[in-house]
This record gives C-alpha cells, structure tokens and sequence, in this order.
C-alpha cells in the first residue's frame, strides 16, 4: 500500500468531516432560530421529545447540534432534563441518517452528482438571498466527493485481496465474545481520537465492503463508535453546570445500555438484520467465486447502516418508558456541588467543542448574558440590604457590623465577577465573529457586546452604591433622617422594577416583550430624581440634615438613576433600538 493512497485515505476522511460540518452550519444559518424554537414548543411530552430530536437531528446532519442546544434550554430552564433526555433519545435516531447516505455513497458511483452541486453552489454563494443554499450544498458536494473517492480508494485498496490484512483479521476467533469486545473498545477509542463517528463508520464500511473485515467484528466496531461519541459530550461537559453534566451522562447511559443488552443477543439480531438486507452472513471466500463474493460484501454498508438505525431505535422503544428513572439515576449519580455556584466566577454556558457552529455559539453566549443580568439584579439586591443594615448603626453591635461587612465584601467580589464576565464574553464573541456569520448573527453579536458593557456598567453602579453606604456607615456624618430613607428605598424599589423587566426581556422572546414598560419607569425614575434634588435643597436651606448628609444621600439617588439609563441601554440594544 503506497503513501499516497494513505494520504488520499485520509484527505477524503478529512473531507467528509468538512463537508458534514458546512451542511449541519448553513442549515443552522438558514433555520436556527426556528430549530431553537421547535426543540421548545415540541417537547411536551416524551414521545414528542423523541420525534423532535430525530427530526431536528436528521435536518441539521448533527447530534451534537441539536444535544448542545438541548443542553442549553434545560440551562436556561425552558426545558425539563426528563424532556432533554427524550429529545437526546431522538438525536440517537436522526444521527443515523448519516449512515445510509455514506452507504450509498460506498455502494453506488455518485461522484458524478458532485460537480453540479459545485457549480449550483458557486452561483447561489454569490447572491445574498440564496447564498446559504449555496453554502449547504458545497458541503453537500464535499461529502458527496468524499464518499465517491473513499469508494475507489477502497477498491484499489484491495483490501479483499491483502493476504497481511486478511491474516489480521482472521487472527481474532470470530466465534469469540473476548474479540467482540476488543472491537468494540477499539470502535470507541477510534471515535474519541478522532471526534468523529461518521469518520470511523466510513473506515468500518470500507473494510467491510472489501470483504476484509467479517460483519460481526464491524458491528461491534459501530457499537464502539456509539459509545465513543458520548466520552466526548461528558469530558466536554466536566466543566459545565450540574444539569448540563447530568444531560451528558444520560447520553452515554442510554448508549452504554444499548450496547450491553445487544450483547445478549449479538449474533441473532445481526443475522435478523442481514436477512432484511439480503446479505448472505453463511457465505465464504473460499466457497463462492470472487464475483459473487465480492458482490455480497457490498451488501455490508447497508447492514451496518440498517443495523445502526435499528439498534438506535430498538433501545429508544425500551428506555422511552424508564425516562423518569434514567433522570433520577442521573441526579443520583451527579449531585449539585457544594461550592455556590453563584458566587463561583465560572462562564457556565459557554463551552468549547467540535463541529461547534456560530449559530449554536451565539446561543450559549445569549444564555450567559442571561445568567450575567440576573446576577446584577441579585447584586443590587444586595445593595439594598446594605442600606437597610446601615440603617440600624445607633443600635450598632459587633455582630450587626459583622454582617454589614460581609454584605459588603460580597458585593465586592461580585464587582469583580462582574468585570470578568464581561472579558469572557466579550472575548468569546470576538472569537465567533472570525467565522463566517450570517447577517442576523453579526447583528446579534454587535447588540451582545453592547449589552454585556452595559451590564457591567450596572455592576459598576451597585458597586459605587455599596462604596458610598459604607463610607456614610463607617463616617462620623449624620444619619440619614426616617423621609430620606423613605426615598431611597422607593427609588430603589423603581430601579428595581427596570432591572426586573430587563430580566423578562432576557429570558423571555422579544416579540411579546411590552418595551414602553421600561420607557415608562425610567421616565418615573427621572421625574422622582428631579423632585428629590429640589427637595433636598429645601430641606438643607431648612436644616433638616447637613449639607455633607444631602450629597452622600443625593449620590446614591443619583447613582440609581444613571443605573436605571444602563438597564434601558441593554433593552434597546437586545430589542434592536438605535
């Protein structure tokens, strides 16, 4: 076997890889937001879940695809990890159409199919409107190419005829459950190294079809690869949050499972799956002339694509029914971690990873924005508990002053996560936008980076807050009187009111989303300010309190104030204004 036949082996492997991956991005390009909205109308029950999966998984050519953006609503809690398990379940199913295209590919000479879409796609890459087409089917005419040169390299291979990889093969006793298992193991960490299954089924269908690897041993290989592809997912997922690690075990559950009860019945559920193919399993090199052996071996990519979708749907049709008992084992198994993860600066969304897409990238930074603005209402949450413990200084005891400093080292430190959050994200996005984005998703990431700035600049503000409220609690000026309390924690009940209708609109979609409601506190928020400041210099000229107290007081009005304009900024920039 020359190099060069190595080489054009494993280019076309690389090919493969490629164009699967440019048909499962522009698919995403041309329908992600419909996909993200199917997976969470369509999940209300397991069945439907299932059906779900398949399909969006079989649209999109990637389980992995449709898993991260399942992954991402039982984050986000738009889905129920029970119902993300189902959906997991269909995925299984729609992957293997992957499968019978590649076992078309290696059966029938399609190279010819190709070129067209070459050239159909060069023409509609160029024109705005259709250019995502073109981009589907480029990777379409990629994988078609590949499937075609991995067919012809296959046969001048002559891996049939190699008497060295014919006596490997045969070195292993076929009647064995030890050789079975070896393969297995190997399908797995062929698929691991590789990060790909559709790579290591294109290698298994070639030696089958040659006639050099026996079909069982060429199963067990496929049923390693359904294992191997969920080490990934769970390796991936270790430093991701508890429900995310839950929802990747549950995957490699249900195809561990899989694979040990197929055991049990190994031989004749592939001999019952060779009747339906029509591939004679009796049939020996030695029995038979080469024509007619040959031509029954390359019955053996459709067996193992038939075996592929029959073992996936068979194992759904068992474990449908034990889904509340995957997730409680699942809990079981993984509990929540001790440390709290609040106050835990990690980005819990965003993870990295193989044939991830821009589209499904823009989502997961969208869930930490979301995590980003929920945690600056918590801190100012806090804000107000500081002002409420700084009210009781002329009661002042040791622990009360304990607890005053805690609450304010807390809302330190979320300053600072704050600032990092913002870094990450901004960084992230900033690697996403070097991709090739559609015009919808460049626009979501320039209306991202203004809102994560933004919502820095929120947690600037509580923590400027924080600072002033500690200055006046640890000072030697006077307290504030009972009306000015009164203000201020009605102006922090409006400011409040800004940040929780920011959080509707994060969490929420924004056709629904009543933008004047934000328009109209911060109005409010501007008309009580303005009052406060006319008041105040009243109430100094009348000696109510010192003019030191009223600009500490008229600081932390204010401070509220430029707070509730940053909340309006992320509104408009998330709702596409200005």
């Amino acid at each position: 076997m020359s190099i060069w036949v190595i080489f054009t082996l494993l280019g076309s492997l690389a090919l493969l890889m490629f164009g699967m991956k440019t048909m499962s991005e522009a698919l995403q390009k041309m329908a992600g937001p419909q996909l993200r909205h199917v997976l969470g109308a369509m999940t209300t029950n397991r069945f439907t879940g299932m059906l779900t999966g398949t399909l969006v998984t079989a649209s999109v050519q990637s389980s992995t695809a449709t898993t991260v953006m399942t992954v991402s609503f039982v984050n986000a809690g738009l889905l129920t990890l029970a119902q993300a398990i189902s959906v997991i379940m269909g995925a299984n199913i729609g992957t293997t159409l992957t499968a019978w295209i590649m076992s078309a590919g290696m059966s029938f000479d399609i190279s010819n199919l190709a070129y067209p879409a070459f050239f159909v796609g060069i023409i509609l890459i160029y024109q705005k409107k259709y250019r995502y087409i073109g981009d589907f089917l480029f990777g379409l005419a990629f994988l078609i190419f590949a499937l075609a040169t991995l067919r012809v390299t296959g046969q001048n291979m002559n891996l049939g005829q190699n008497q060295a990889v014919l006596d490997f093969f045969s070195s292993f006793d076929p009647n064995s459950f030890l050789t079975t298992i070896i393969f297995l193991l190997l399908g797995g960490v062929l698929t691991f190294c590789v990060q790909s299954s559709a790579a290591v089924m294109a290698i298994t269908m070639i030696l089958c079809s040659s006639g050099a690897l026996p079909i069982y041993q060429g199963i067990a290989l496929v049923m390693g690869e359904n294992i191997g592809t969920t080490v990934t997912s769970n390796l991936a997922a270790m430093s991701a949050n508890t429900q995310a690690r839950r929802a990747a075990l549950a995957h490699m559950f249900f195809n561990v499972f899989g694979v040990i009860w197929i055991l049990f019945v190994f031989r004749p559920f592939i001999d019952m799956v060779c009747g339906w193919v029509g591939y004679d399993v009796t049939m020996s090199k030695d029995s038979v002339s080469t024509a007619a052996f040959l031509a029954n071996s390359a019955k053996l990519s459709f067996v193992l694509a038939a075996f592929h979708t029959s073992f996936n749907v068979a194992n759904t049709l068992i474990l449908i029914w034990f889904i509340p008992q995957i997730e409680r084992f699942v809990c079981w198994v993984i509990k929540p971690k001790k440390v709290d993860e609040e106050e835990d600066f990690r980005l819990h969304f965003i993870t990295a990873g193989f044939m991830k897409t821009p589209e499904l990238s823009v989502l997961e930074a969208q869930k930490e924005i979301q995590s980003f603005s929920e945690r600056m209402q918590r801190m100012f949450g806090m804000v107000r508990e500081l002002l409420t413990l700084s009210a009781s200084k002329t009661s002042k005891k040791d622990s009360q002053a304990g607890d005053f400093n805690k609450l304010y080292t807390r809302i330190e430190k979320y300053e600072g996560i704050s600032d990092n959050m913002e870094l990450e994200i901004a960084k992230y996005l900033d690697s996403v936008s070097d991709a090739h984005l559609s015009d919808d998703t460049k626009a979501k990431i320039r209306a991202m980076l203004r809102e994560i700035s933004e919502l820095e600049s929120i947690g600037d503000a509580c923590f400027n807050m924080a600072r002033t409220i500690s200055r006046k609690y640890n000072g030697k000026e006077d307290h504030f009187i009972d009306k000015q309390y009164d203000h201020l924690h009605q102006m922090m009940e409006l400011t409040d009111q800004s940040l929780t209708q920011m959080n509707r609109l994060m969490t929420g979609r924004k056709d629904s989303f009543d933008v004047n409601r934000s328009f109209n506190i911060e109005n409010e928020i501007n008309n009580y300010r303005n009052q406060l400041k006319s008041q105040n210099i009243t109430d100094v000229n009348n000696h109510e309190y010192t003019y030191a107290v009223g600009t500490i007081y008229m600081d932390l009005i204010n401070e509220c104030e430029k707070l509730a304009d940053y909340v309006v900024n992320v509104v408009e920039a998330r709702m596409g204004i200005r």
